[in-house]
């Protein structure tokens, strides 16, 4: 079986390809074209598979119109020959219908600016085939002027290069490329040196319409931005990687008025296949990557053999972390400090000592002893004066009671009633000085001799 593809774009010049087409001829104009079947208006051969790939202006649609003089070998859900058409640009792109039997399609009309249309004959029953004339439409879901003028795609391009980057559509508004409220059309072209690939990775995909292709959408070309050249197109939830095997690639996105906050961060990556140069380094997925992308925290490789093997950066210490202005102002902090220090040691030297004297025996043991033991008194009978009767017994009383108390002794201190009896006797003591300065003016202590003094008037 025969397979010829054959690209229909939009042009500027009005051109005719007089000699047919091996699978049919095909006629381009700036507004539209035509193509038919192999041999048309006569039967075409079997066993033909011809593809068509259409893409209209941005923001217009394509419009299929069939010739009445139309008829392909009818079948079951057309399983034999037919003409498949699909809303899109490739053979997954949503279908549309496919047409066999003896009734001219008539008009058919795509949803946006693609549109891929296959016809496939078997070996067997052929027919006269088919004539389309397409045209491109204004695309009604797109807002126009004042006037019905379409608003102008702005000029929108990036140039890319080296053994990696990180393509951005953030850098549209961080350069102002396209204004606020406007459609992006923007496309970034990576340069790589001859006989390099390009390896693609996203890093982050978010579309503000998903599953709505023609508001949004990142596509990839391998080489230029032809449609030819188109090597994936996402417009889902989903972005997968890809391999170009041409030293250029193009990522081009587009997001319609509705669809400004649809984004994307996408790594490219420069590889040449095995063997690796001594420059280079083995990614174990043929790949052959710059030296200096290996252990720089980013995977370069298709799987991560660069970042696996890499030594752990130990954290940078205090020291390491302050910069020179820090360092200058502990260092100086640190001198205000040691200066202040000596000057007050300077200072404290100079000032004059106090003298300092002790006190030595403020306490002697024998004042120590009378003020924690009181001395005992004993008390003499007045020479010179006489005491009264009853004052006499009560004296004598005390001095028998004192005696027996420092004659009787404890064998054991928890069997002694000393302190009771030590007691009674102070009290009995006090009492009797009590009475005894009574009747007399004066009466003395002596501390030396334990003797009551007498004075007369």
């Amino acid at each position: 079986m025969c397979v010829c593809i054959l690209l229909a774009l939009p042009q500027n010049v009005a051109t005719e390809d007089k000699k047919p087409a091996h699978c049919g001829t095909l006629i381009q104009t700036a507004n539209g074209g035509s193509f038919s079947s192999p041999n048309y208006p006569n039967t075409y051969p079997p066993n033909k598979e011809c593809v068509y790939i259409l893409e209209a202006h941005p923001r217009k649609r394509i419009q299929l119109v069939f010739n009445d003089i139309y008829y392909i070998e009818p079948s079951f859900e057309c399983r034999f020959d037919n003409i498949e058409i699909r809303d899109g640009p490739f053979v997954f792109s949503p279908l549309i219908n496919r047409f066999c039997g003896a009734k001219s399609p008539g008009v058919v009309t795509s949803s946006g600016r693609f549109m891929w249309i296959r016809f496939t004959s078997d070996e067997e029953l052929e027919g006269l085939g088919f004539r389309v004339e397409y045209s491109y439409t204004a695309d009604p879901d797109f807002h126009l002027h004042i006037g019905g003028l379409l608003n102008p795609i702005p000029d929108c391009q990036f140039e890319m290069s080296g053994s990696d980057g990180i393509i951005r559509s953030s850098q549209v508004e961080e350069e102002n490329k396209v204004k606020s409220g406007e459609a992006v059309d923007c496309i970034w072209t990576i340069r790589a040196p001859p006989m390099s690939k390009i390896y693609l990775r996203f890093l982050d995909y978010q579309l503000e319409n998903s599953n709505e292709c023609k508001k949004n959408f990142v596509a990839i070309y391998e080489g230029s931005n032809a449609i030819e050249d188109l090597k994936a197109k996402f417009c889902s939830t989903v972005a997968n990687d890809i391999t170009l095997d041409n030293a250029v690639g193009v990522v081009r996105m587009w997001a319609d008025e509705t669809s400004r906050l649809s984004r994307f961060r996408m790594l490219f990556t420069v590889f040449a296949e095995p063997p690796c140069l001594a420059n280079t380094f083995f990614c174990h997925s043929n790949m052959c990557i710059n030296n200096t992308l290996v252990c720089n925290g980013v995977q370069n490789c298709m799987f991560p053999w660069d970042e696996n093997n890499c030594k752990e950066k130990k954290s940078k210490s205090f020291f390491q972390h302050m910069s020179k202005t820090h360092s200058t102002v502990i260092g100086v902090a640190s001198g205000v400090v040691l200066l202040l220090l000596i000057i007050s040691v300077f200072i404290q030297m100079k000032q004059p000592r106090k003298k300092v004297l002790s006190r030595k025996g403020l306490f002697s043991a024998a004042e120590m002893q009378e003020v924690l033991e009181p001395p005992q008194y004993e008390l003499f009978s007045m020479r010179k004066a006489e005491l009264p009767e009853d004052l006499s017994e009560e004296l004598e009383s005390l001095q028998k009671l004192r005696r027996s108390s420092n004659v009787s002794r404890c064998v054991h201190d928890h069997h002694c009633g000393a302190p009771s009896s030590a007691a009674s006797i102070v009290m009995a003591s006090r009492a009797l000085m009590q009475r005894l300065t009574l009747p007399f003016k004066g009466l003395g202590y002596s501390k030396n001799s334990n003797i009551l003094k007498y004075n007369y008037n």
